[in-house]
């Protein structure tokens, strides 16, 4: 089979891709699950943004204004809006309704094609495993989309992100249709990130991610449900996974382009990789686009792709994981003496206006509000500023 391009990974990133570039070219899609959405390994809290990117139409398990956030030591600290600040949306469903659009514009998904390996020749030439069976395809550009482990990125001498964490969270039979999300932090509630209950109407979403040198989250997750009463709930589903978090190397090379997880296109500060990934899409088909366009899909020919996605979102993500670096230093005590800086009206007002996808647009009004937040960790805190 020759194609124009072939898309490993049929996620949210890799479909969306899929959908923008079958308007014009062979598309193909190597997906090694039986079905889109399967299995599910995010939260579905978005901003209301992420749909209007992804343009799916889905109705919202719930719809949220704010949350509440726990720290050491026991202070919550709730902040809310008049204005919808998430959404919840049903993730498997979100996938295959990505998936279908990309169908409806020409691609065709291959399911149970799990991706081998590739070589380049001036084209790729790719191998895939099915029904246990070795086959090939060709194609011009390979696009990989295969999330957190990839293999595409692996071979295209990509470097691993910085490092990962470890999520596990469970859905329990309990009906809550409240608007704000909570959170906890601390060495307790789930080293090295964070905790939390999420409200999805009909049922309730509690899980958490830990650092990955804390080891295995399930013990930190039977306490974290003990701590809510909840530990004698039945869950109705788990779901566990890993998530890269301090972006990649380079997210291009000969024949390949590398977008979402796979590329490190992952929010450190919450570990969701929609927007990031979504927007990324956007650039990869452009770029894609017009080095097919030219029959050129050469590293040189393909570079305009990173540099297009660091302008859409490379900032926010660099300021992310300077965040990120700020937090992992901070021990239960300092989380408690930050928690009692910020516990004010003026400081909760100005998180009211906070975008879930631009965490750090608050870094600079907030440290003009409470200079003492610069103690621990002066060094990041005006480097993230000052970018």
């Amino acid at each position: 089979m020759a194609r124009d391009v072939a898309v490993v990974g049929g996620g949210p990133a890799g479909s969306r891709a899929a959908a923008l570039l079958a308007k014009d070219w062979d598309v193909a899609v190597l997906e090694e699950h039986a079905v889109s959405g399967q299995p599910v390994q995010c939260t579905g809290l978005v901003s209301p943004r992420v749909m209007e990117i992804a343009g799916v139409r889905q109705t919202p398990l719930n719809v949220l204004h704010g949350a509440e956030m726990e720290f050491p030591g026991g202070r919550r600290i709730a902040v809310s809006s008049s204005e919808p600040k998430a959404v919840v949306i049903d993730r498997a469903d979100f996938d295959r309704r990505l998936a279908a659009e990309a169908m409806d514009a020409g691609a065709e998904f291959f399911y149970g094609h799990r991706y081998l390996s590739r070589r380049w020749e001036g084209r790729n030439r790719i191998h895939y495993r099915q029904d246990g069976e070795v086959g090939e395809m060709s194609a011009r550009l390979l696009v990989g989309a295969d999330g957190q482990g990839s293999k595409v990125a692996a071979e295209a001498g990509d470097p691993r992100p910085r490092e990962w964490v470890r999520g596990l969270q469970v859905d329990l039979p309990i009906a809550d249709d409240s608007d704000m999300v909570d959170i906890h932090v601390g060495s307790e509630a789930a080293p090295g990130f964070f905790a939390w209950k999420l409200p999805c109407g009909d049922f309730t979403r509690v899980g958490l991610c830990v650092s990955w040198e804390h080891g295995p989250p399930a013990h930190y997750l039977r306490a974290f449900l003990k701590k809510l009463s909840l530990q004698d709930v039945e869950p109705l589903t788990k779901h566990c996974g890993k998530i890269p978090l301090g972006g990649r190397g380079r997210t291009y090379g000969d024949g390949v382009l590398l977008v979402g997880d796979a590329a490190g296109q992952v929010k450190p500060v919450s570990g969701g990789g929609l927007f990031p990934g979504l927007k990324s899409a956007r650039c990869l088909a452009a770029a894609a686009d017009g080095a097919l366009r030219e029959d050129r899909c050469d590293a040189a020919s393909l570079k305009g792709y990173e540099k297009a996605w660091r302008k859409e979102v490379g900032k926010e993500l660099a300021n992310g994981y300077r965040l990120r670096r700020i937090f992992l230093r901070m021990s239960d005590e300092d989380m408690a003496k930050a928690s009692a800086m910020v516990d004010r009206p003026d400081v909760r007002q100005l998180l009211n206006s906070g975008d879930i996808d631009r965490p750090s647009d608050l870094a600079p009004p907030l440290l003009r509000m409470v200079p003492g937040l610069l103690r621990f960790s002066p060094r990041l805190v005006s480097a993230m500023v000052m970018k």
